[in-house]
């Protein structure tokens, strides 16, 4: 199941982010967390150890985490330090590694906060000072003192940043396994956060939205934007125009094609793809079995003016009244395709055998629903093959419907089955593309 979600920008700096603090604000204070931008430091470290000890996925530990802090510039601040920090955590792991004796043990709060501060200097651009200022008060004693001075050591040396980053240990292992020619390609799409794409209600007027927004298109019906761009203050949006959805995952519903007859979007919230069959003249059932994330799918479908018949049920469970002319499958997988916006992904183990059972299962189940000539989209946003070629593999008493190179952005081929693999270092000039998997079949 995609995110698509823009990812979080480091707000300008302000009085509450520490850059005005005088020159006595790296010394010992009797509330440390008190002190201006240090909060947002703090939330920032409790994130990490959620997602790196606990294992828990970013954007469920978040807004529990951050709930406490006042200012929405100083919460998008404590998202932007964690994800650039998630983002380049081997990368920063050396640079501290080559600026200590002994090494410091992976568990050790100097540590933590020397990956958070490196972040905010070497990939938000914070004022060394100002980094200083709110990071030493998370420390006391010996270890506040050897983050000074490792910190300054490494600014010191000019100490920079491969420009493909590396990826964790594993991760690299597992992709090397998988994609042994792409590996390398994956890592440079991987260092940077990615622009923002939005889907248009209505295709034709592409060129429109191009120009009033300022944006590129890299197929119809989308517009590509700088990151970092204020959403709700854009133009059209209020008006229900156009929604955020990552390249990538507007691509499976585009497989579907338009159409006048019932279909079916499993697993549908957030609801981007539920929008994009609604105005392609579908009838759509958009079936989750979030009530919460189908709050998302309901206010999408009032901004844009949409209409979708929306069940929260477990398709394990569920059993429609009719046969459906289409059916999408956006499953629920590790996600790994969108370690660029969502960096987290790539320091947690994924539990891929049983996230693989359930997709078959969801597989297996759609099939049966699809009504004859009917077209079925399985799709994942994971660059682990388990969860996509394997599983594609294993369909029976369906009728492959290959891919054409015409239905993708360019630069993008199908693959010789005929499915669709896009990965994070492709259309490198263009931004790049989140990592998905999608094969399709006809009834």
């Amino acid at each position: 199941m995609s995110r698509s979600s823009p990812p979080p920008s480091a707000p300008n700096t302000g009085p509450n982010t520490g850059q005005n603090s005088g020159p006595n604000s790296g010394q010992k204070s009797s509330r440390p967390a008190d002190a201006p931008g240090v909060p947002a430091r703090l939330a920032a470290l409790r994130l990490m150890d959620a997602v790196l000890r606990r294992g828990d996925p970013l954007d469920q530990a978040a807004p529990p985490l951050l709930r406490a802090i006042e200012r929405a510039d100083d919460r998008a601040l404590a998202l932007a330090i964690v994800h650039e920090a998630l983002r380049r955590l081997p990368d920063f792991d050396a640079l501290i590694d080559a600026h200590t004796r002994d090494n410091l043990p992976e568990d050790a709060k100097a540590r933590a906060v020397l990956r958070l501060m490196l972040a905010q200097a070497l990939r938000l651009g914070l004022p060394p000072h100002a980094v200083i200022a709110t990071g030493l008060p998370l420390l006391t004693g010996g270890p506040r003192r050897l983050a000074h001075g490792v910190f300054s050591a490494v600014l010191r040396d000019a100490g920079t940043l491969p420009e493909a980053l590396t990826l964790p240990a594993t991760v690299a292992a597992r992709w090397q396994a998988a994609w042994p020619g792409r590996v390398d390609a994956i890592a440079a799409g991987l260092a940077e956060p990615p622009p923002l794409d939005v889907t248009l209600r209505d295709a034709a007027e592409t060129a429109l939205w191009t120009e009033r927004l300022g944006g590129h298109s890299l197929l119809p019906g989308h517009v590509r934007l700088p990151r970092g761009t204020a959403v709700e203050s854009l133009p059209g949006f209020a008006d229900g125009a156009w929604w955020v959805q990552d390249l990538a995952a507007s691509l499976p519903a585009r497989l579907i094609g338009t159409g006048t007859g019932r279909a079916l979007d499993l697993c549908a919230a957030p609801g981007g793809k539920t929008l994009q069959l609604a105005a392609t003249g579908w009838q759509v059932t958009a079936l989750d079995k979030s009530a919460r994330r189908v709050e998302r799918l309901t206010a999408n479908l009032a901004r844009t003016g949409l209409s979708a018949d929306v069940v929260v049920a477990d398709a394990l469970t569920w059993e429609p009244d009719a046969r459906f002319d289409a059916i999408l499958i956006d499953a629920p997988c590790s996600a790994t395709g969108t370690a660029r916006r969502h960096p987290d992904v790539m320091h947690r183990l994924p539990r891929i055998a049983e996230l693989v059972e359930l997709q078959a299962a969801l597989l297996a189940r759609a099939s049966q629903w699809l009504a004859p000539g009917g077209v079925l989209v399985y799709a994942v946003c994971s660059l682990e093959p388990e969860e996509g070629e394997a599983q594609a593999a294993l369909v029976s008493g369906l009728a492959p419907a290959p891919i054409d190179a015409a239905e993708l952005p360019a630069g993008i081929a199908p693959s010789g089955q005929g499915w669709l693999r896009s990965d994070p270092g492709m259309l490198a000039q263009a931004g790049g593309i989140d990592g998905f998997f999608a094969a399709r079949w006809r009834g």
